[in-house]
C-alpha cells in the first residue's frame, strides 16, 4: 500500500513567467511531494528553481500536447492579456489568450479530469457599488472586463471542474517588470513627479496572499468562486502615500488627480474591491497587511 503522502501532486503552471506566476513557482518548487513544470510564451524561463516548457496558449493543440504530456492533477492559469487599455484596440489578441485559452485549458481538463484554477478580475464588475462578494451581478465597463466574465462563463458551461479567483491591483515581489509599488519606489527616488487617482478604491493585493488562496483551493479541493484580496480598501492615492511613508520618500513629489483627467481608453471601475469573508471562512485565507507586505517585499528585493 502507499502512504498517501507518497503519492505527488501534478501541477502546471500557464503563465509562469508573468508576476503571479514566478510566484506560483516559488511557492511550491518549495514543497516536497509536489511534480511541477510551468509554461509561458516566452522560450526560456524567468525562475531556474522548477521545469519549464515553451507553450502558446492561443493555440489549441500546443495547449492540449503540454498538458496530455504532463497529466497535471491540477493546472493554475495565471496568464492573462492584461493590458487593459490596449484591450480595446487589440480586441482579438485579448480574447484569443483570456477566453479562447481558456477555453482550451478546459476542455483538456475535462478530458483528464484535472483541476483548474482560473485567476479572474474585479474589472468584470462596473465599480458603482463595490466592495464586491462572490454573488453580486457583474456587469463589465470595458473591453477587459468583458474578456474575463466571458472567460468565468466559459468555465461554467465546460463541464470541466474549476475554481475562479477574482482579484485585484496585485503587487508583490516578482522579478520581471516591476510591479506598481516598485514604479512608485523608483519613481520617487529619481525624483520624478508621479499623478495618482484618488477616485479608485481598492484592496490590493499581495502576491503572495494570492498564491496562498490559490494553495487553499487546491488543498481543500474547493470548486466555485472565491475572492482574494488586500486587508484594507484605500484609494490608490493613499495607498501611493502608503508606500512613500513607508520606504520615507517625498511625498510632495505625488499629484492627486481624478480618473477621468487621464483620459485613458478604457473606462475603470471607481469604487470597486473584493470582499474576502468567504475565502477567509472557508479556506482560512489571511491576508498580510500593506505594511508588512511592503516589509517582505524591501527584504526581498533590497528595496
Amino acid at each position: 500500500m502507499f502512504s498517501h503522502d507518497i503519492i505527488k501532486k501534478r501541477i502546471l503552471v500557464f503563465g509562469a513567467n508573468g508576476m503571479l506566476g514566478q510566484r506560483a513557482i516559488k511557492f511550491y518548487s518549495g514543497k516536497d511531494n509536489i511534480e511541477l513544470l510551468g509554461c509561458s510564451v516566452e522560450e526560456k524561463p524567468v525562475y531556474d528553481n522548477a521545469d519549464y516548457t515553451c507553450c502558446d496558449l492561443t493555440k489549441r493543440e500546443h495547449v492540449k500536447k503540454v498538458i496530455f504530456d504532463f497529466y497535471p492533477d491540477y493546472i493554475i492559469n495565471a496568464a492573462a492579456y492584461t493590458n487593459v487599455d490596449k484591450s480595446e484596440s487589440e480586441r482579438e489578441a485579448a480574447w484569443k489568450l483570456n477566453v479562447k485559452g481558456v477555453e482550451y485549458l478546459a476542455e483538456a481538463c475535462r478530458v483528464l479530469d484535472s483541476r483548474l484554477v482560473h485567476i479572474s478580475s474585479d474589472y468584470i464588475f462596473d465599480g458603482r457599488r463595490g466592495p464586491y462578494s462572490e454573488t453580486d451581478t457583474p456587469n463589465p465597463l470595458g473591453y477587459y472586463g468583458r474578456t474575463k466574465l466571458a472567460s468565468e462563463n466559459a468555465l461554467k458551461i465546460s463541464g470541466a471542474m474549476y475554481s475562479i479567483i477574482r482579484t485585484n491591483v496585485l503587487y508583490g515581489a516578482a522579478q520581471s517588470r516591476p510591479d506598481f509599488v516598485r514604479w512608485v519606489v523608483n519613481s520617487l527616488r529619481a525624483g520624478n513627479v508621479i499623478r495618482i487617482v484618488t477616485d479608485q478604491i481598492n484592496n490590493p493585493t499581495f502576491l503572495d496572499d494570492l498564491v496562498q488562496g490559490i494553495s487553499k483551493i487546491i488543498e481543500f479541493n474547493k470548486h466555485g468562486i472565491f475572492n482574494i484580496g488586500g486587508r484594507e480598501f484605500l484609494s490608490r492615492y493613499d495607498f501611493t502615500l502608503l508606500i512613500a511613508g513607508y520606504f520615507k520618500l517625498n511625498k510632495n513629489l505625488i499629484q492627486p488627480i481624478i480618473t477621468s483627467e487621464l483620459n485613458q481608453p478604457a473606462p475603470r471601475p471607481l469604487k470597486s474591491g473584493l470582499l474576502t469573508l468567504k475565502a477567509e471562512t472557508e479556506l482560512d485565507y489571511k491576508p498580510t497587511s500593506i505594511v508588512e507586505s511592503l516589509s517582505i517585499m524591501r527584504k526581498e528585493l533590497s528595496l
